[in-house]
């Protein structure tokens, strides 16, 4: 009963207001700390893994849960649209994030395992201890396979497999703010203690560079889904402090952030060629080929995307 107290609890005081939690702050840079070895202006810096039916297939079957849990067909869809790509593309250049690997839905553990050892901004008892594990883990677990948007600090890589411009903000909004630190690796251990910390960062610079755009649609899609996203990890937090309430505490936050988000979005109004709300449905997003790639007239795009990028062991 108090369990279903406290769930009930986090849905009325998050969502009654539609308050903006998530408020639109950049993530301030003064200094940049970036392993040069990582920049390699001879590889696209957006790799897009080929794709393989079978594979992608028992991984979007995977992805059933996180699909549900967020409400939205794209959450690792393994499917990678031209359109999240080209989002990612413009972040990382006006942020100045050039040593960033992005793998849409790329299986590449041996150039992740180089890009580990170079990846100098990362002491390294941090690198062959906690580093290691992280990249033996998406080695042992491809996200290819079982899912799972995240970014990587110890080897400067944003893993994407879901087809959706505001999560793969978020990531790469995680690379921007670990790209500011000076002890990365110690950073990168706070998150396993305390993730909210970096979770409000990220997602607060995502409101802020799509509010400096004036990019309704996408805050609209961002509080669809980063609100819910967030709730994750507030109801981790709060499962901690009350074990024997940490499920409906858990999911009652995921809700809380649903409700939340759609409340911030009726004082929002999309552009009369905005698409429609993102909820399950049967029409896949739109893969990227090599063909889109090469004719697309965005220049940055042009530059550093290639249609061949290998996609090892996958």
């Amino acid at each position: 009963m108090i369990s279903r107290v406290c769930a009930f609890a986090v849905v009325i005081l998050v969502s009654s207001s539609g308050c903006q939690v998530l408020r639109p702050i950049p993530i301030a840079v003064q200094t940049q700390q970036i392993a040069p070895e990582l920049i390699d202006s001879e590889k696209s810096q957006i790799e897009v893994g080929r794709p393989n039916t079978i594979v992608d297939s028992v991984g979007w079957v995977l992805g059933i849960p996180s699909k549900i849990l967020l409400w939205d067909r794209r959450i690792d869809n393994h499917r990678i649209s031209e359109d999240t790509v080209l989002t990612m593309a413009d972040y990382l250049e006006d942020n100045n994030l050039p040593h960033i690997k992005v793998r849409a839905n790329q299986y590449a553990p041996l150039q992740d395992f180089k890009r580990l050892r170079k990846n100098k901004t990362v002491a390294w008892p941090w690198r062959y201890t906690f580093g290691v594990v992280t990249v033996a883990g998406e080695t042992i677990f491809p996200g290819r396979v079982f899912g799972g948007d995240h970014f990587n600090p110890f080897t400067q890589t944003v893993h994407l497999f879901s087809d959706a411009p505001a999560i793969a903000l978020h990531e790469a909004a995680h690379a921007k703010d670990f790209t500011r630190r000076t002890y990365q690796g110690t950073y990168a251990a706070a998150y396993l203690v305390f993730p909210l910390w970096h979770e409000t960062i990220a997602s607060e610079d995502v409101f802020a560079y799509l509010d400096e755009r004036g990019e309704n649609d996408r805050i609209i899609e961002a509080n669809r889904l980063l609100y819910p996203a967030y709730g994750t990890y507030v109801g981790n937090g709060l499962g901690y402090l009350l074990p024997n309430a940490s499920v409906p505490l858990y999911y009652g936050s995921v809700i809380a952030g649903h409700i939340n988000g759609r409340m911030l979005n009726r004082k929002l109004h999309p552009s009369p060629n905005a698409a429609a709300d993102h909820v399950p449905s049967a029409s896949p997003s739109p893969t990227i080929s090599a063909e889109q790639i090469h004719e697309t007239e965005h220049a940055f795009a042009s530059e550093m995307l290639s249609s061949d990028a290998p996609m090892y062991g996958g």
